[in-house]
């Protein structure tokens, strides 16, 4: 069944940055789930996917335009450091979670002061080329609720 919209495929990835260091691995967990045509994925590996078939292994590099975007040099904000999530002492090029009104977001940790830091909003990746290995797991049709909601359920998926 070849990947098309409203369809859940399940896949493991690895991802590569521009000098070649892996920077994250799904293999030895659960493969990751996602409703073809929904947006779930980023645009240039959804793109890549289209068509192909359970059992199908590739290399796909996705320009910054097409993945997680260029870095914006106005993305730099002062949080209180109350508000930062994921370590008790923060330093220099920790990556921190922040409750926004969007939800949480990731954010690194550039300066920290007495009560403030200031943090980099751009995604981790922004900027980024990346080199995706992916390997096809299974394709199936999705259940309604699944298209209702824009999202896979199940393992790897939501709920």
């Amino acid at each position: 069944m070849p990947i098309e919209k409203n369809q859940v495929v399940l896949f493991h990835y690895s991802v590569s940055d521009d000098q070649g260091k892996v920077v994250e691995n799904s293999r030895g967990g659960e493969p990751n789930a996602y409703l073809h045509g929904h947006g779930g994925i980023i645009q240039g590996l959804e793109e890549a996917l289209e068509g192909r078939d359970a059992g199908e292994s590739f290399s796909v590099t996705v320009t910054p335009e097409k993945a997680y975007g260029p870095r914006k040099a106005d993305a730099m904000q002062r949080v209180p450091i109350k508000h930062l999530t994921g370590a008790r002492r923060w330093k220099p090029g920790m990556i921190a979670q922040v409750k926004t009104e969007q939800g949480p977001r990731h954010v690194l940790v550039a300066k920290v002061g007495h009560k403030f830091a200031d943090v980099d909003t751009n995604h981790p990746m922004a900027g980024k080329t990346l080199t995706f290995d992916i390997e096809i797991i299974d394709v199936r049709a999705a259940d309604p609720e699944e298209i209702a909601h824009g999202h896979a359920h199940g393992p790897g998926g939501h709920h």
